[in-house]
Order: C-alpha cells, then structure tokens, then sequence
C-alpha cells in the first residue's frame, strides 16, 4: 500500500508544479503585453485556466507572483539580448530591434507611468540593465576612448540604443526596420568615431 500512497503524492505534486508552471507562464506572457498596474489576479487565473484562488495557494498574493514572473522574463529578455558578440554593432543592433519590436511598446508605457512605485523599480531595473548590456556589446569600442571622455561616450551610446531611439525612428518617424537599424549602427559608430 506504501508505494501507491507515494505514486499519489508523486502525481499531485507534479500536477501541483504543471499548474503553478502555467500560472507563471500566464503571468510571464501577460507582463509582456499590458503594464503591470492594468495586470489582475483574474486575468492570470483566466489565461492560465485556474480560479484566483488557485493562483494565491500557489504563489500567495498578486505582487508575489509578478516579482518572480519579472525575473523570469528578465532572463528571458537577458538571453535574447546576449545572443551577438560583443563588438559587434550590427549583431548588438538587431538583438535590440528584435527586443523592442517584441516589447517597446509597453515598455514605453511602463515608462510613461513611473509614478507608480512598482513601475519605478521595473523602470530602474530596465534602465540599469540596458546601459550594462550597451557597455558589455560596445566594450571593444570603448577600448579606445580617453578616460577623459569615457563617462560621457558611454552615455551617449546608452542613449543611441534606447528604447526611445527606436520608438523615434519605428513608430514616430516610421522608418523601415532595416533603415531604423542602419540608423542606429550610424549612431553608434559616429560616436565612437568622434572620440
């Protein structure tokens, strides 16, 4: 009789693991698409086709289950954008197109409501990221600069591969992507050159 009483705990814990997989993931795919102030226990349940309440007995509230579906799409995000070489701008350019072209929107709108305390450390954390990713990728570039002048390249390149720069040339100005691209690799190699 022991070994069916632990085939039943065995099968209810892996079922209890598939369900808060799929909450997490309903959660993950939610953040990527609305702000995280517009994101509602009910919408998670209703993505990932449980009650509310199983989502709360699986990650006890709200802000608990978007912190840890937050890290997990940070890594996600941080994979992807780590896919090209660094020092090498047209790689690193198109790992950010494909980035913002997948998440600018919301995240330009996360941006916009960072009054919201909860936005403002997503905002902190995004901006902190981006300009140690831009570092890492430019790092060869950035070789040669005078430390004289260090500070103020590396926040230019910071913000030659910004969200708002793509914004700019996607969707306000609405340039092609391949010319948006060619714009920003024209950015950056004209600041590192003018060193």
């Amino acid at each position: 009789m022991k070994s069916g009483r632990t085939y039943t705990q065995r099968a209810r814990a892996e079922s209890a693991e598939a369900t808060r997989r799929r909450i997490l993931l309903a959660a993950v795919g939610l953040l990527r698409a609305r702000l995280r102030t517009d994101i509602r226990l009910a919408d998670v349940a209703a993505e990932a086709k449980v009650s509310v309440q199983t989502v709360l007995r699986a990650f006890g509230s709200r802000d608990e289950l978007l912190e840890v579906a937050l890290t997990e799409l940070l890594a996600e995000f941080g994979h992807a954008l780590d896919q090209a070489e660094p020092g090498d701008v047209d790689g690193s350019v198109t790992a950010w197109f494909d980035h913002y072209e997948q998440v600018g929107e919301i995240v330009t709108r996360n941006l916009a409501d960072e009054s919201a305390p909860a936005v403002a450390r997503i905002a902190a954390i995004g901006r902190e990221r981006h300009r140690a990713r831009v570092l890492r990728q430019l790092a060869p570039q950035l070789r040669e600069v005078p430390p004289s002048r260090r500070a103020r390249v590396e926040d230019a390149l910071v913000c030659a591969c910004d969200v708002y720069t793509w914004k700019l040339l996607r969707r306000d100005m609405g340039r092609p992507r391949p010319e948006a691209e060619a714009t920003m690799a024209l950015m950056i190699t004209g600041i590192v050159e003018a060193t």
